[in-house]
């Protein structure tokens, strides 16, 4: 065993001594890599059918057959559907929250668990895929951040996968926080404000982005817009969870 490895192991060992591992929800003790504990991790919410087949928004009653709902058919949508396996609520609304705007990054592992459950949905496990293409941060966002959260959980999801990351898109224009614009206010905001770096790395590719919420779509509708006027074959979604 070499210095380095024993090293390495000490220090870990001292670490768990000094910050014992916890529940980052509940605060309960916890294995030492256990990020949420039993009883937290059981109280998330599934979406579970019925639910629009394009944006997986779920839906109360006793709807059996497939169906999109009418905020989707009621408008232009180019990314063929968007899956998240969870509600943004509860633990996962905070776990993303704490993720991007507390610095706490180790909460990208079990976030990474949860953004990989929608990879065994037949809308994506169906139709083999050429890459992974993360949500791009503006670089004035990025540098406040210091970390892009969609590009973090992509690299974590690639390495279950094996289907590479690829940083197709890049962020032209800064633009204010969407959260108290409509669906409208946010698609005229983004407008123009993503890009392709290199059309010949999507041409006649089929492309999964990833991000860690799906709201009103409207980012990710323009991210998809973009990469299918630059010849992308097809584009699907990935997020952690629907609001």
């Amino acid at each position: 065993m070499s210095v380095a490895t024993v090293t390495s192991r000490i220090f870990r060992a001292l670490g768990t001594l000094c910050f014992p591992p916890h529940c980052a929800a509940c605060k309960s003790a916890t294995e030492p890599g256990i990020h949420v504990c039993t009883p937290c991790a059981e109280s998330v919410r599934r979406i579970e059918p019925p639910f629009c087949e394009r944006c997986s928004q779920p839906f109360d009653g006793a709807i059996t057959q497939k169906f999109t709902c009418s905020n989707c058919a009621d408008r232009e949508v180019h990314f063929e559907c968007a899956v998240a396996a969870y509600r943004s609520h509860g633990v996962v609304r905070d776990f993303i929250h704490h993720f991007k705007y507390n610095g706490q990054r180790h909460l990208r592992h079990p976030l990474a668990d949860w953004l990989a459950k929608s990879l065994e949905d037949p809308r994506i496990s169906s139709h083999p895929f050429d890459a992974l293409v993360p949500v791009p941060l503006h670089h004035i966002r990025f540098r406040e951040r210091e970390f892009n959260q969609a590009a973090e959980l992509a690299e974590l999801v690639s390495r279950r996968c094996g289907t590479p990351v690829l940083h197709a898109l890049k962020r032209t224009r800064y633009t204010s926080t969407q959260t108290k614009l409509d669906r409208a206010e946010r698609m005229e905001n983004l407008r123009g404000a993503f890009r392709v770096r290199h059309t010949a790395s999507v041409k006649e590719r089929h492309l999964v982005l990833v991000d860690d919420v799906f709201t009103t779509g409207s980012t990710v509708e323009e991210c998809s817009r973009v990469l299918l006027r630059a010849g992308a074959a097809s584009v699907r979604v990935i997020t952690v969870a629907r609001g």
